[in-house]
């Protein structure tokens, strides 16, 4: 783990509440990060690896099962007065699932548009990529989204041990070059495996710099 982000993911990490709809957000306070992507992603996965907390995030074999904005902060804070954590990731419900009610999938997206467009300590959005299947429609639909609320967002590729080494590489280049000309997409593509444990240092590397911490202890 590299020194900036060794403070940040050194630590024990606690779920402190899910949001199925804006009013019952924490009050804003801490920066948050947030991680959008499809269903079965791997978003869970990749939470618990980052903070090395391997049932910190459910996961779950069915997709559609995360339906709130379920938060997660750093343990050892009391969130009264001044006593904050020093910031939040924010695990959103995934999307593109089709087999849940419609009336349900409509609620999540309203929920996390609403979300995207007034959370004013949202500092960036990571928005997992399945390697094996890359940018996808309904992707491509909530990166104009992302563009649109002028939401800043970086692209996480995930279970990249799921394809051959030597094709990682070009699936970074060719995604680099499908995000170039959008506004709102940070420049450079991540590739991550949970699994493997592969890409994450870069990853927290990332997290810590986007809130600006480097010297939390």
């Amino acid at each position: 783990m590299t020194e900036i982000a060794k403070p940040l993911f050194g630590h024990p990490w606690i779920f402190i509440r899910g949001v199925p709809s804006l009013k019952f957000l924490p009050p804003e306070g801490p920066l948050e990060v947030a991680f959008a992507g499809r269903s079965n992603v791997g978003k869970s996965s990749l939470i618990n690896a980052l903070v090395g907390q391997k049932g910190l995030a459910r996961t779950s074999n069915t997709p559609g099962r995360t339906q709130e904005l379920n938060y997660f902060v750093p343990d050892g804070y009391s969130g009264e007065g001044s006593d904050l954590p020093p910031m939040a990731l924010v695990d959103m419900p995934g999307y593109g699932y089709a087999q849940a009610p419609k009336e349900q999938v409509d609620n999540w997206t309203k929920l996390v548009f609403d979300y995207l467009r007034g959370r004013a300590t949202l500092k960036r959005v990571y928005v997992l990529i399945d390697s094996r299947h890359g940018i996808k429609k309904n992707d491509e639909d909530v990166l104009t989204l992302l563009d649109k609320a002028a939401v800043s967002y970086q692209i996480v590729l995930t279970k990249t041990d799921k394809i051959k080494a030597p094709a990682v590489p070009k699936l970074l280049a060719e995604t680099s070059e499908k995000i170039r000309k959008r506004p709102a997409a940070y420049p450079a593509v991540l590739s991550t495996s949970s699994e493997k444990n592969e890409g994450l240092d870069e990853l927290r590397q990332a997290i810590a710099e986007t809130v600006g911490i480097n010297n939390w202890k």
